[in-house]
């Protein structure tokens, strides 16, 4: 994070340069025109760039050895404010951990050769499906705008085996389909800090699931979230006794390993809608 100081440089570039003297400036020169450096909300930082104090400033560290996502994104519909793409299983949005050129923001930049892509949204490594992402840095806090103010209503289709009650009510004809759940309770960070967990107190999570089919134990579910707290759909799917399968991290975090692509996580966002009210 920029820090408040008096003496404080005219530029990110020029702070960049002084704070972190084991890299020369021309290293950060050239960083910053390869679109390494960004805002946190993926607006690319340029040599001219105003320092803004008390805010986050990202880079990634370069990696000797890059793993492949063997999956394709898909772009779906493309203007000049916007792109609605499908993102892999897999594959970051932003650069992250052991991901710099292997995400969702350096595919789509490459692609189409513009470097003001952003993602207005959060989409876990883990989850495929839709998202949107914005092109023109001054419109793009009118579809944060959106998100925050629950404009946008995202909806989920996910997979995860049946409780045994649950399974034998379908099964002796008592179950009827649509089956429709309110879940509502509150979500707080874990440990390790990348987890959710469920506590006692005032609800700060909400969604609507509903059971839309069935084969054999597992059911088709889709999940529809009214807020937007991390993890909620699985951490929701988990309260009802039905986490999602292939989760690595609920019930049990699962040791750390390689990804396993036949194995992805049955979680895929299905569609956004705007709400016009």
């Amino acid at each position: 994070m920029l820090p408040r100081q008096a003496d404080a440089p005219a530029t990110v570039f020029e702070f960049l340069v002084g704070h972190f003297t084991q890299v020369t400036a021309e290293q950060w020169q050239q960083r910053i025109i390869d679109g390494k450096v960004h805002w946190q909300d993926g607006q690319l930082i340029e040599l001219t760039t105003p320092y803004r104090p008390a805010t986050r400033v990202y880079y990634y560290r370069e990696v000797s050895h890059e793993k492949k996502i063997p999956f394709a994104e898909q772009i779906l519909y493309q203007d000049e404010y916007k792109i609605i793409v499908v993102k892999p299983h897999f594959l970051p949005v932003t650069p992250s951990g052991h991901f710099v050129n292997e995400c969702l923001v350096h595919r789509l930049r490459i692609a189409t050769g513009i470097e003001t892509i952003a993602p207005a949204h959060r989409l876990d490594r883990d989850t495929a499906g839709v998202m949107l992402m914005t092109v023109q840095p001054e419109t793009r806090h009118r579809y944060h705008e959106l998100f925050a103010k629950g404009r946008i209503h995202k909806r989920y289709h996910a997979l995860a085996k049946l409780t045994p009650p649950l399974l034998q009510q379908y099964q002796q004809g008592e179950l009827v389909l649509p089956y429709s759940v309110t879940v509502k309770n509150r979500l707080q960070k874990s440990t390790p800090s990348f987890l959710m967990q469920i506590v006692e107190g005032e609800n700060n999570s909400h969604s609507e699931i509903s059971l839309v089919a069935v084969k054999g134990d597992i059911g088709l579910f889709e999940l529809s979230p009214i807020t937007g707290k991390t993890h909620q759909l699985r951490m929701h799917m988990l309260s009802l006794g039905m986490p999602l399968i292939n989760d690595r991290f609920y019930p049990e975090l699962q040791p750390k390993t390689e990804d396993d692509f036949e194995r992805p996580l049955q979680l895929m966002a299905r569609s956004l809608s705007l709400l016009t009210r």
